[in-house]
């Protein structure tokens, strides 16, 4: 925990503060697009000394909720967190939650991973017009300031970036215990893009345009990719896509769940025309449609 804590930052617009985590050595630094918000600079106060110098937002994806800000000049005292590969998040692991809630700085919070492969967005508190994929839940106790900061396991890697929590039904107050962070396989894949180039070209499986689940056999099995929303005129609705089919392989690949079917897309680039097999009740059928691009 220690050697993670350094590496949380807390991020200060005029509107609002929040967290972040530093990304590598040349002053970048990622974070939930909702902190940042419209704001082109920010203030970033380090943990180390104890200093704010000013960051400059580099870009920003909101499907995934993230912005990479830069810091320019002294980077000393930014130390780069290790992020870990989300794929391997188990349920019942011990994690921690780090940020700056309600502005209390380097604050730690314990908890579990409750369930990973979650799909949040837009109707949870915080999230905007973001809809994330493979989300981790976690009963770790996430509060406004903490987003943007660390979701961190016992090995002090990054393993999610705590995103929102979700709402009680019919109330105005959230639900505790049930947080949501975006995955770090997410962060990198998205963090690299815009380091890159500024923006990101090829965003996963929001080229589909579905809103999507792993789907469960009788015995409870990974048995493909539930597909619960298909937005139009995406890739996804021109292979003839619907809400309820389950899709089952991506060109040659099988699709057990929602993780094969990103990865499986990280390998594609807009503009290539994929073949989407699904089952629809008892018959696999198949179409063909061009990746869409999104960009930031």
């Amino acid at each position: 925990m220690r050697s993670v804590l350094p590496s949380v930052v807390q991020i200060a617009t005029d509107n609002s503060t929040g967290s972040g985590v530093v990304y590598d050595r040349h002053g970048d630094i990622v974070t939930n697009l909702h902190v940042v918000g419209t704001a082109k600079t920010v203030k970033v106060q380090e943990t180390v000394g104890n200093m704010s110098v000013t960051g400059k937002v580099i870009g920003e994806f909101g499907p995934d909720d993230l912005a990479v800000i830069r810091v320019e000049g002294d980077t000393d005292n930014l130390k780069p967190a290790k992020f870990a590969n989300s794929n391997s998040a188990q349920i019942g692991e011990i994690v921690l939650a780090m940020g700056n809630p309600l502005g209390l700085t380097d604050s730690v919070t314990q908890g579990i991973i409750s369930a990973t492969g979650r799909i949040v967005g837009s109707g949870e508190p915080g999230g905007g017009k973001a809809l994330i994929s493979a989300a981790i839940q976690t009963s770790a106790a996430i509060n406004p300031g903490n987003s943007g900061g660390a979701l961190v396991t016992l090995n002090s890697e990054v393993i999610g970036i705590p995103t929102l929590t979700a709402r009680l039904p019919g109330e105005n107050g959230v639900a505790p215990g049930i947080g949501f962070a975006i995955p770090s396989d997410t962060v990198r894949d998205v963090a690299d893009q815009i380091i890159k180039s500024g923006k990101v070209t090829n965003p996963g499986t929001g080229t589909l345009g579905i809103t999507a689940q792993t789907a469960a056999n009788s015995t409870g099995k990974p048995a493909g990719v539930a597909v619960l929303a298909v937005a139009g005129g995406s890739t996804a609705a021109g292979a003839g896509v619907r809400k309820g089919d389950i899709i089952v392989k991506l060109d040659s690949r099988p699709v057990a769940n929602l993780e094969q079917l990103e990865d499986a897309l990280a390998d594609l680039m807009p503009g290539t025309m994929v073949t989407i097999h699904y089952r629809r009740g008892s018959t696999v059928r198949k179409g063909s449609a061009k990746l869409a691009s999104i960009s930031s």
